[in-house]
């Protein structure tokens, strides 16, 4: 045919395209495009409703999948240019083409071509769509991809009261809104881990966290009023008998219903406040904004303090419950908690003492912690207490044991993650948390102050004592000797 024939028929443009198009550049092209085109033609019908439940889904349709899809358009006009230009250089360009018909042999090979990828695609998109997504949406992927760096999140988070919940639940939480500004955050992250340049220990809080209105409380409602709770804290002594006392609280933790209560205090309906923080840490607050229900505010400062530059944030669930999920002890508590549980036997002499003081000696490693911290310990009996040893030989092996775990679980030197280097803000004992505002230092015009009554919290109905007549009269517990524990 020749070509005022060929464009005659309209198809003068076509042959050509067709001829060029056999070369390796382009066809590599067209895999590309169709295979992020049926990608994405999966996505689609989850992409449409807006809002979805799997922030991932987003990251596929609007950021992974554009790139190989851009990549092949490019790659279809370039292999055909670069044919067309090796070809012209070396005079062997043809100067008339067949027409496009299916007896054309090239337009055949193109279009089994076609066909071929987009089948192939179609069975590889349909089972890996759906299992990519998936697993970035699993702990696994989370906790255990970056091994590691998310070492000391991800053993707190198995040992948490949320580890029945997906780590994206919290970080990320459903719709594509977040998805962009929480996971391209994670690019610098992946370079840091890959060129080795993360800080150690992981910094918090973290800034770029989602709010907690839109992540806390889909499960805990502020609203929703709550009943007053009894808190029993156990305390074992550094004395040969480990002598147990009891400490009992009644939490006042009230909800929305007009500021009573720690919650309705705090983040009731129509209750707003915002503070201002001298730290990374937010751990020193110098000023804080009280706005009640009725719309009027209060300001209260520390005296003298330089608050107008100071970076201002408005509470939620985070800045008290900052470790909610991902929380470490301190050796003294964690053994109390081992102890009042039976984890660590009360029967043994000076456990307490001796347990706390192998749990804060330096070790290099994680490793050798689990060598010698049992065998201290089982020394420490064998040598000072050999009737204790040889009556309660497996309670101190399983008791050493306990240790190892409680070491294992707050102590990662590979991360210089170290005892108390991350605050816990909820109380006021081990660190500052209430009491960096309710420390009777910040005042308003007028010369009232932020609140320190204890019992604005809770009443103490206990103190340190052995045996808590009110838990008798509330029938919660009996006393105990130390064997039967």
């Amino acid at each position: 045919m020749t070509p005022n024939n060929a464009d005659r028929t309209g198809r003068g443009w076509l042959s050509p395209v067709i001829y060029l198009c056999n070369n390796w550049i382009s066809l590599l092209g067209v895999v590309l495009v169709t295979t992020a085109t049926v990608f994405w033609l999966f996505l689609l019908p989850i992409t449409l409703r807006g809002e979805t439940e799997n922030p991932y889904i987003g990251i596929l349709a609007f950021l992974v999948l554009p790139a190989p899809f851009f990549a092949g358009l490019v790659l279809i006009p370039l292999g055909i240019w670069l044919k067309h230009r090796r070809e012209g250089r070396a005079g062997i360009y043809p100067a008339t083409f067949p027409t496009p018909r299916w007896s054309n042999p090239d337009l055949r090979r193109l279009v089994y071509f076609f066909l071929f990828t987009t089948a192939i695609n179609i069975g590889i998109a349909s089972q890996l769509s759906y299992g990519a997504v998936n697993y970035m949406d699993s702990v696994t992927f989370c906790g255990q991809t970056c091994h590691s760096v998310m070492q000391p999140e991800y053993t707190a988070y198995q040992n948490s009261p949320h580890s029945r919940v997906e780590c994206v639940k919290c970080h990320i939480g459903p719709g594509a809104s977040w998805f962009v500004r929480s996971k391209l955050s994670g690019v610098g992250q992946v370079f840091a881990v890959a060129f080795n340049t993360y800080p150690r220990p992981i910094p918090t809080p973290v800034h770029n966290l989602r709010p907690a209105r839109e992540t806390c409380e889909a499960c805990h409602w502020p609203q929703k009023y709550g009943e007053d709770r009894v808190r029993v804290i156990s305390k074992f002594a550094d004395d040969e008998a480990n002598s147990e006392t009891k400490t009992v609280l009644l939490m006042k933790v009230g909800g929305g219903n007009g500021g009573i209560g720690i919650h309705g205090t705090h983040l009731g309906p129509g209750v707003h406040i915002r503070y201002r923080h001298s730290d990374e840490a937010r751990q020193n607050i110098p000023w804080v904004e009280y706005e009640t229900p009725d719309g009027k505010s209060r300001v209260f400062a520390v005296a003298d303090a330089k608050t107008a530059d100071l970076p201002e944030r408005e509470m939620d669930c985070i800045d008290c419950h900052n470790r909610p999920t991902h929380t470490y002890d301190l050796p003294e508590r964690a053994v109390d908690r081992a102890m009042n549980s039976g984890l660590i036997s009360t029967a043994l002499p000076f456990a307490k003492k001796k347990a706390v003081e192998l749990l804060k000696a330096d070790y290099a490693t994680r490793e050798e912690a689990a060598l010698r911290i049992p065998e201290a310990f089982a020394k420490y009996y064998r040598d000072s207490y050999p009737a204790a040893w040889g009556q309660h030989q497996r309670e101190i092996q399983a008791s050493a044991r306990e240790l190892v775990d409680i070491y294992d679980r707050n102590i990662f030197p590979a991360m210089r993650v170290t005892w108390g280097h991350y605050p816990n803000n909820i109380g006021h004992t081990d660190f500052p948390g209430c009491f960096r505002c309710h420390d009777g230092n910040h005042a308003a015009q007028g010369g009232a102050s932020i609140t320190q009554d204890c019992n604005a919290c809770h009443n103490l109905l206990a103190m340190d004592e052995a045996n808590p007549k009110v838990l008798t009269d509330l029938g919660i517990t009996e006393a105990r000797a130390p064997e039967e524990r």
